[in-house]
């Protein structure tokens, strides 16, 4: 598996559905099980809110562990039910998985069965979205249409759990109507004001032009939020063919990195002057230069500057939650007429691959 593109690619989904101003606030929970890996736990919860680790529970600790600006002493009952509900998923989790590793005859190696869901919510529109999402041996398994209040099997395996879920009709519409509707957005607000301190910040990117052979890269990092564009233009004019743009990683302190590579010769290199321009709602934009000197390129600072970090994911459950999970990367479930809700939405009630 190539875990780069996976963890890129699911990381979209974690910090994509925003704007430059950052007015669409997200709350997500990635449940892992796993079976066949030594030594590691075999069931992983990560909260992520506004694309910041904020939560995490796994079957060594047995507790779940808040970063310190979402540790509010006046929600200490809400945590410690959620604390509940994780013991309650992971049982149900470690059933799931060896009932599909027995169905599918897989009785050795490493397998994985993920669940990702979480709600949205534009605090200028009050627009909301949810999506609830499955994955098997990082492939898409089943995802919840909430719109349509059915599940869509991504392949035949699925089927079968596709069949058995439908029928649980109190289960999807307590999910629509309560879970998403109401809970997951009254708790997503809650959170986002009490942790407006770290979440409504700015932090100004730092910006680094360095040389591959296959062209240049424009590398900016440190930011935050994550909405960020990088554009890279030939004598003023802005380049859009042989650009290409990786996707948002976050950095173990809690902020971004993106990279934008022009895919340029040497050759093509000395014939215009070439600036990577890097915009955040932090500040003015960043202009950097690149200057070719005696056939070799020297990076000309025009505004702002830094160096390339290394790309540190936040965690061993993010690892497991984003590493694992897939490989095409996460869609949105569209729901149309009503709001979404995303903390553990489980309350005993979650169907299990058999049942």
């Amino acid at each position: 598996m190539k875990t780069n593109m996976m963890t890129a690619m699911l990381l979209v989904v974690l910090c994509c559905f925003h704007v430059a101003s950052g007015v669409i606030h997200t709350r997500q929970y990635f449940h892992t099980c796993t079976s066949g890996i030594p030594n590691f736990p075999e069931f992983v919860v990560v909260g992520v809110l506004d694309g910041q680790q904020s939560a995490q529970y796994d079957s060594f600790t047995k507790r779940l562990v808040l970063k310190e600006w979402l540790a509010n002493k006046k929600y200490s009952e809400h945590w410690n039910f959620q604390t509940v509900i994780a013991a309650r998923v992971e049982a149900t989790c470690k059933v799931d998985i060896r009932d599909l590793t027995s169905r599918f005859n897989q009785t050795e190696g490493v397998h994985t069965w993920q669940r990702m869901y979480g709600c949205l919510w534009d605090d200028e529109s009050n627009a909301v979205d949810a999506f609830d999402q499955y994955g098997y041996d990082g492939e898409d398994f089943i995802s919840l249409d909430l719109k349509n209040l059915e599940y869509i099997a991504a392949n035949q395996r699925a089927a079968l759990t596709k069949n058995k879920w439908y029928n649980n009709r109190e289960y999807l519409h307590y999910l629509k109507y309560d879970y998403f509707s109401q809970y997951c957005i009254e708790w997503l607000k809650k959170y986002v004001q009490y942790a407006n301190s770290t979440l409504g910040r700015t932090v100004s990117p730092e910006v680094t032009l360095f040389q591959k052979d296959s062209g240049v890269v424009c590398h900016s990092t440190g930011f935050y939020p994550d909405g960020v564009v990088i554009t890279w233009k030939r004598d003023g004019e802005d380049l859009h063919e042989d650009v290409d743009v990786w996707e948002t990683l976050p950095n173990e302190d809690g902020t971004f990195q993106k990279r934008a590579e022009l895919l340029v010769s040497p050759e093509e290199r000395k014939k215009g002057q070439f600036t990577c321009e890097v915009e955040h709602k932090s500040g003015k934009p960043i202009v950097k230069t690149l200057i070719v000197e005696d056939g070799k390129n020297l990076v000309g600072i025009i505004i702002g500057s830094g160096v390339v970090a290394a790309l540190v994911m936040i965690g061993v459950g993010v690892v497991v939650a984003i590493v694992i999970m897939k490989k095409k990367g996460y869609n949105m479930a569209s729901q149309s007429d009503a709001g979404p809700d995303t903390s553990f939405p489980l309350q005993g009630k979650e169907p299990s691959v058999v049942s």
